[in-house]
């Protein structure tokens, strides 16, 4: 019975960390509604020379993609003062590009709420089966951290080796198209978003990742502690 207890166990915690990360992924592109992280990535990464725009309407531009993505928006497109004249910031390649990446982002919250709810269940197994939570969640999570840990340093190291190898991999296993390949000379959205800035939203996601993980393990560490300490008193 205890083996079958601690199966479940991992696995729900390992429902709950992919859920989190998942979450880590929204906290590091929507966390800040002013969207200051974009601003310094653009004077970074010198973007209102590159596309010959004032920061104001980068900005401008920025906050309707963002919104286009998370689905309150219908249509991507918005008539700015881009390269010295007024026209839509967006083509077309970009449209069906955006469009997918909306696809791709709305699903992986959808696929939050199912994992989320696989571990709610599974818990509630575990409840009804009277199982010792507090002390079983606790080792059940540093079970399924160690993996995922695991897995993440072998992409951390990967990134870090050669992020522009890592990045096309990443698009030819999510899209069935070569519509993420832009032509800087041709395309405003890749001079907005040039690859340094991908890089730096990577390390954002996986600081966050960490934190959250870090605080799960902290408060299951801490409740376990409490348990132990009830029960020799």
């Amino acid at each position: 019975m205890k083996k079958s207890h601690n199966i479940l166990a991992v696995f729900a915690m390992f429902l709950m960390i992919i859920g989190l990360m998942i979450t880590s992924f929204q906290i590091a592109i929507y966390g800040d509604p002013e969207y200051r992280f974009y601003q310094k990535e653009y004077e970074k990464y010198k973007v209102t020379e590159s596309l010959n725009m004032t920061i104001d309407d980068v900005m401008d531009v920025t906050e309707y993609m963002m919104d286009y993505l998370i689905g309150k928006e219908a249509k991507l497109s918005i008539v700015t003062n881009v390269d010295g004249k007024e026209q839509d910031f967006f083509n077309e390649q970009d449209r069906l590009h955006m469009a997918d990446v909306k696809h791709l982002f709305l699903g992986g919250l959808r696929v939050r709420t199912f994992v989320w709810i696989g571990a709610a269940v599974l818990l509630a197994v575990l409840v009804v089966k009277k199982a010792e939570l507090k002390k079983l969640l606790w080792k059940a999570y540093c079970a399924a951290l160690g993996a995922f840990l695991a897995v993440l340093a072998f992409l951390g190291a990967a990134f870090t080796i050669d992020f522009t190898a890592c990045f096309t991999i990443f698009h030819e296993i999510f899209f069935t198209n070569d519509l993420w390949m832009f032509d800087p000379a041709a395309d405003y959205m890749i001079r907005m978003l040039p690859e340094g800035f991908f890089a730096d939203m990577v390390v954002r996601i996986v600081i966050i990742f960490l934190g959250l993980l870090l605080a799960v393990w902290v408060a299951l560490f801490v409740w376990r502690l409490l348990e132990k300490r009830r029960k020799n008193n």
